[in-house]
C-alpha cells in the first residue's frame, strides 16, 4: 500500500512541476500583459495546488496524520488566484486614464465595465 501513496506523491509532484514550468514558461514568452496574466493565474496555481496535495498524501502516507494547512493554502491560493487576475486586468486597462479623464466619484454607474460615459453637452470632457 505504501507504494501506491509513493506513486500518488510522485504522479502529483511531476503534474503540480509541469504546470509550475509551463506557468513560468509562458509568463516569459508571452507577449502581451493580458495574455502574460493568464500564465501565473491558471497554470502556476494548478502547479502549486498539485505540489500542495502531494505534501497532503505523503503526511497521511508516511506521518500517520491528515495534514490540513495543505488544504487550507490550496483552497486560499484558489479562491485569491482569480481575485488577484481581475485587479491586475483592471489596472491594465485603466493605466493611461489620467484624473482628468475619469469621471467624478459616485455619479458614474459604469466604472467596472469600463463603459464611456456619455458626453454631456458643456462637461468639457473629450
Amino acid at each position: 500500500m505504501e507504494q501506491v501513496f509513493d506513486l500518488l506523491i510522485t504522479v502529483f509532484l511531476v503534474v503540480g512541476g509541469i504546470f509550475g514550468l509551463v506557468g513560468s514558461f509562458g509568463l516569459i514568452k508571452l507577449d502581451d500583459p493580458m495574455s502574460r496574466l493568464h500564465a501565473p493565474t491558471k497554470a502556476t496555481t494548478l502547479g502549486v495546488g498539485g505540489v500542495l496535495i502531494a505534501s497532503m498524501v505523503h503526511a497521511y502516507a508516511h506521518e500517520g496524520h491528515l495534514s490540513w494547512h495543505e488544504l487550507l493554502i490550496t483552497l486560499f491560493l484558489f479562491l485569491t488566484a482569480p481575485i488577484t487576475a481581475n485587479f491586475i486586468a483592471k489596472a491594465h486597462i485603466h493605466r493611461h486614464e489620467t484624473p482628468d479623464t475619469l469621471p467624478p466619484a459616485g455619479e458614474d454607474k459604469t466604472w467596472a465595465t469600463h463603459d464611456v460615459p456619455p458626453e454631456e453637452p458643456g462637461s468639457g470632457r473629450g
